[in-house]
């Protein structure tokens, strides 16, 4: 079911009697189209800006609407869904709003501006001596990734709601885009499908390994990925992505350590047909041009109610890396190609059920990376380091509306795939190639109803299962020659049920509470060893069990409208799992954090700027990373504990109707504050020959070596960056029956450290990324000239090469140099 509801719905509900009273008022007068039947149709239109949602609702409702002023076209809407004739649609989507609909004749309507009222902002929020001002429309605005469809202005956390169509504006590029415009979200760059999401500096690892992300995906309610890469899925007819910061484990489980990024699909239509489709070509400076298309239809299916959605894309980013071993250049093309497709059955008595898959494919030509000390934009390389990402999700969701209460069943199987090659070319210069092929399975279930949170109160109840498998499989090849290395299976199974409670317990004070509780079933084992290493290493991976409890509390104090205080505790792990070391296989633990947090919330749109300001600190036990041994090749170990503190901040300004700036940054700081003996074990395996003298440990997330002796002193987590400013601006200039939209955007990412030591210390990060974005035309079609990387930095954004010369500490991952892209879109 669409989780965008209407946030107030007895104020709507008043609006709409208002509009019915008047009607009947003025019966005997009223025009021969008054006494026609209007039969009510079905309605889906999400809250948000007027200009956007007016469309929609007149092909849904089958009428025309018109708009009086242009100011109007910028107010804020609520969300309408259900059965229900024009006017009521009408009448709860403006409600809130200093905007009332006259209606003209039987299919047309009117928008125009109502009188101000005098006092209409909630008695329960302003103080007795205090006069409120109006309430903001923006009121709407419903974090669905809450699991209990809660008003942003009631949401004791930090939230980030970005709107899927100013993702796309400028050309699609995935997770980047999103991690673009928010200064918290950060991600390593090994390439398309292939990196690792961090939120508030909760980072484990580089490489993709067994453990679970800290980071939870998901499109809708159904989870992406469990212990693989961000699958980095288009974004092209999304609605909007939601983005929760800090650990989610009551509602979300295992994985969300940092947070979830959750991505909210629009649905099928079955009211209408539509179309809508994009073109565009790119020139990159010092590289390859590329291209890219999409194209997503909407038809319904019969009369009884049914739909289809159809989306496809594909697209080329050209190369910009030179070799001069192989004497090629550019050669680092990368080209994606996919596609999702829902059928929406509406099986009546406000039962639906969506069928529907995923499929992206993703083609890495080369690796991105350069060589430090070469001229820019080059690497000498004697093998191909390509790899290939496939992606693919079956789903069905059942949805069911009771009313007061929504019911939902998500159901889905995941196919991900991934294969890398790596350069292991040793001192002798004999090219070599290290080989990694990892495969995932998984199917994963969740069913919860829930009472969406109206006149301060609401609850969700739901149970979850996920079994996932992941098998990783090595070989390194040289010339003709091919040898296995050590492999390993690990499998997992989680049952869980959870519970949360949301309640206004006195006038602007809202709390909240609930649990999760997860049984997990381990096992694994080795794949490609002598079987007296497998016998001897079976008891080790014999299946065993853990049982974790998830508590949560939270608590907001609106102290006057347009000012919010919040603070919340909340608590995440992850399974444990099976690790490679050498020729056998080895257990690593859960991990387990706890994390409290408090912050404010002033201001919004409509007293033009809104702020929030939040602070948080976490506790992570028994850190679970992915790493590189002694020997070059990944393994898992928990490495120790650690501190994390975060303090976030943004300001969006409102200066006039059409212009938007937007401003956020965040501080974090984190300390490794208790290494594990098991870290220098692991680090002392290594070959006679590697030219180091002391014991190389990776920390987390990291994916490299820093040099310490095992009386060293814990520090900094690495990669990630201890500061980091993001800044957009958005204007619309009214031009005749068109506008032009200007939308620039840039971020700054602070300095980092790959790894720990003198060897690994380099630095990374400390580069400015820039975007600029003009379109002139109108809501069915457009043309557009954006431009990355407007200065033309090379910058670093990534220190990690081959992990086979990690202790050389000399390459770094230059940003895509300036890219020129004209694109075409359309709708229908």
């Amino acid at each position: 079911m669409d989780a965008l509801k209407i946030a107030r719905a007895p104020l709507a509900l008043i609006a709409t009697a208002a509009l019915l009273c008047a009607a009947a008022s003025s019966r005997a007068q009223a025009p021969q189209w008054r006494a026609q039947a209007v039969e009510p149709r079905a309605i889906d239109v999400a809250g948000g800006r007027l200009s956007d949602r007016v469309p929609q609702l007149a092909r849904q409702a089958g009428i025309s609407i018109s708009v009086t002023s242009d100011k109007l076209w910028r107010t804020k809407v609520k969300p309408v869904r259900g059965t229900m004739t024009p006017g009521e649609a009408i009448a709860r989507m403006l409600a809130g709003t200093h905007s009332r609909a006259v209606q003209l004749s039987a299919t047309s309507w009117r928008i125009e501006a109502a009188a101000a009222p005098t006092q209409v902002a909630r008695a329960r929020r302003a103080p007795p001596d205090v006069a409120p001002p109006p309430p903001p429309a923006e009121e709407a605005v419903i974090v669905t990734a809450s699991k209990l469809d809660q008003a942003y202005e009631d949401y004791p956390g930090a939230v980030h709601i970005l709107d899927g169509s100013d993702l796309r504006l400028g050309g699609e590029r995935g997770t980047d885009s999103i991690a673009s415009r928010l200064a918290s979200v950060a991600s390593t760059h090994l390439g398309s499908g292939r990196n690792k999401l961090f939120i508030r500096g909760i980072a484990d690892s580089s490489f993709t390994g067994p453990t679970q992300a800290t980071v939870g995906q998901y499109l809708g309610d159904l989870r992406l990925t469990y212990n693989a890469p961000d699958p980095d899925l288009r974004l092209h007819d999304i609605k909007n992505v939601e983005v929760l910061e800090g650990s989610q484990g009551t509602l979300y489980g295992a994985g969300s350590l940092g947070g979830i990024i959750r991505l909210v699909p629009n649905d099928p239509d079955p009211n209408g047909f539509a179309l809508e489709t994009s073109a565009g070509f790119s020139l990159t400076q010092h590289g390859q041009p590329g291209a890219d298309i999409a194209a997503t239809v909407n038809m319904p299916v019969g009369k009884g109610g049914h739909a289809l959605r159809l989306t496809g894309y594909g697209i080329t980013d050209g190369g910009y890396i030179d070799n001069p071993v192989s004497g090629e250049n550019d050669v680092n093309w990368t080209r994606i190609a996919g596609g999702r497709a829902v059928l929406r059955l509406d099986l009546g008595n406000a039962w639906t059920v969506d069928v529907g898959g995923i499929y992206q494919t993703t083609v890495i030509d080369d690796s991105q990376y350069a060589d430090r000390d070469a001229p820019p934009l080059t690497r000498s390389s004697a093998v191909v380091e390509d790899a290939n990402a496939d992606y693919g999700m079956a789903t069905l969701v059942v949805r069911k509306d009771f009313g007061d209460l929504r019911f939902q069943s998500s159901n889905a199987f995941v196919s991900h795939g991934l294969d890398e090659r790596f350069d292991a070319t040793g001192a002798d210069d004999v090219p070599r190639v290290f080989e990694q092929r990892n495969r995932t399975r998984m199917l994963t279930s969740e069913t919860r109803l829930w009472r969406p949170v109206e006149d301060g109160f609401g609850w969700v109840l739901g149970v979850s299962a996920i079994d996932n498998e992941t098998e990783q499989r090595r070989v390194y090849a040289r010339t003709l020659l091919r040898a296995t290395a050590t492999g390993v299976t690990n499998r997992v199974t989680e049952l869980t049920g959870y519970g949360k409670l949301s309640l206004e317990v006195s006038r602007g004070i809202l709390l909240s509470g609930g649990g999760r509780i997860t049984h997990s079933r381990l096992g694994g084992s080795a794949e490609d060893v002598q079987p007296l290493f497998a016998a001897a290493g079976s008891e080790i991976t014999a299946s065993r069990t853990e049982t974790q409890l998830l508590p949560s509390a939270e608590a907001l104090v609106h102290l006057v409208p347009g000012l919010s205080l919040y603070a919340r505790y909340e608590e995440g792990f992850r399974p444990g799992g099976l690790a490679i070391e050498g020729q056998f296989v080895r257990r690593f633990r859960n991990d387990h954090i706890q994390s409290i947090e408090g912050g404010v919330r002033l201001g919004s749109p409509y007293y033009g700027f809104a702020a929030s300001l939040s602070a948080a600190y976490a506790y992570w036990r028994d850190i679970q990373a992915d790493f590189i041994d002694g020997t070059g090749l990944p393994t898992t170990a928990n490495i120790g504990n650690g501190r994390i503190t975060s303090i976030a901040g943004s300001l969006s300004l409102f200066p006039l109707d059409r212009l938007q700036i937007d401003l956020n940054a965040v501080y974090n700081h984190s300390r490794v504050i208790a290494l594990t003996p098991e870290v220098f074990r692991l680090a002392s395996l290594r070959p006679s020959n590697l030219p180091v003298t002391n014991a190389f440990v990776d920390l987390p997330a990291l994916g490299s070596l820093g040099q310490l002796s095992p009386d060293a002193a814990p520090g900094s987590i690495p990669n990630v960056a201890e500061y980091a400013v993001q800044a957009s601006v958005d204007y619309r200039v009214p031009m005749g029956a068109a506008d032009l939209r200007l939308a620039g955007w840039l971020k700054y990412v602070g300095p980092s450290r790959l790894g720990i030591g003198p060897v690994l210390g380099d630095e990374q990060g400390d580069y400015l990324d820039t975007g600029l974005t003009a379109r002139y035309g109108d809501a069915r079609r457009g043309v557009s000239l954006s431009v990355t990387n407007l200065l033309d930095t090379t910058g670093n954004r990534f220190a990690l090469g081959t992990p086979f010369d990690a202790n050389s500490g000399g390459y770094t991952t230059p940003q895509r140099p300036r890219t020129v892209r004209i694109a075409v879109d359309y709708r229908y």
